[in-house]
């Protein structure tokens, strides 16, 4: 016999992927975005059932506070990643990757790239909240206004703000995985050959490098064709073991030397060329997202 609480738990576990969705893009972290859901859950256990009347609209805002709290939480923030030097931390969001195969690819509607993640870091935390709520999940403002204590024209105005700085700093890139997909074996033949014009020509001349090696760790961050190549005709050691995959929402890389995964590459995509690169080598940050890797 279902009881009211196996009914409950039931119509919880329907909304559980999209509430991740939305805990992920708010706080660019799987585990964060793990905890921000089963918080909601025990809210939800809390809450008296029968007054809501509109479960999924409930979960969202009340997931949505959750990130928001943790967001304010946490206890440094870098604003401008883009201005950081090299050596400085950079520290880059989680990113979700696979295997680059038809049944994967088929997810990738339902993703967000590392770029966008990484811009989305630079917002404040109730103009993120307003801007990933209502343009990404159609969260209507006057709903959205009583978590950020604005008024809904306020809220509006957090949205557009947040709108404004994430056109500008992360336009739409390429989404044609096919042309995507001759970029990465192109740059993997390249780095494999140690063809550095190769490399250059894949490039965009204003092409933004970043390696998150981890917390203590000198990153790198590389600006323009000619050092980007020649940082990539260095990595070349590595191409035997490396693998397309798919990187958030679109394809990257992964190195997998010894069986396991030592690298993760996100490529940003514009007009045929790499804008971006973001790699991370951090071994316990790796470890910690459980990739599922056939070749791994």
């Amino acid at each position: 016999m279902t009881t009211q609480a196996d009914d409950l738990a039931a119509r919880f576990e329907a909304e559980r992927g999209r509430l991740r969705s939305v805990a992920y893009r708010m706080l660019g972290s799987l585990n964060e975005a793990e905890d921000a859901v089963q918080e909601g859950w025990l809210r939800l256990q809390r809450a008296d059932a029968d007054d809501v009347r509109n479960l999924s609209g409930w979960l969202t805002t009340v997931v949505g506070r959750i990130c928001l709290d943790m967001l304010r939480a946490r206890s440094t923030r870098r604003e401008e990643p883009f201005e950081v030097e090299s050596g400085d931390e950079v520290r880059l969001p989680d990113p979700v990757v696979r295997p680059a195969d038809p049944v994967h690819e088929a997810e990738l509607a339902d993703s967000v790239g590392l770029a966008l993640l990484v811009v989305l870091d630079t917002l404040a935390p109730a103009e993120r909240l307003a801007f990933v709520l209502h343009d990404m999940f159609a969260v209507p403002f006057e709903d959205l206004a009583p978590i950020v204590e604005r008024t809904p024209a306020a809220t509006r105005q957090l949205a557009s703000r947040a709108r404004r700085r994430v056109q500008g700093q992360a336009p739409a890139p390429d989404t044609d995985i096919a042309r995507q997909r001759v970029v990465v074996d192109a740059w993997l033949a390249a780095s494999r050959a140690g063809d550095f014009e190769a490399l250059l020509e894949l490039l965009d001349p204003d092409v933004l490098l970043r390696v998150d090696q981890g917390p203590g760790a000198a990153s790198l961050l590389m600006r323009g064709a000619l050092e980007v190549a020649g940082q990539a005709a260095l990595y070349g050691r590595m191409a035997p073991v490396t693998f397309p995959a798919f990187v958030g929402d679109s394809l990257g890389m992964v190195s997998v030397p010894n069986g396991k995964i030592a690298t993760i590459g996100a490529f940003t995509f514009r007009d045929g060329k790499v804008v971006g690169v973001d790699i991370i080598t951090d071994p316990a940050r790796i470890a910690a997202l459980n990739i599922d890797w056939p070749e791994a």
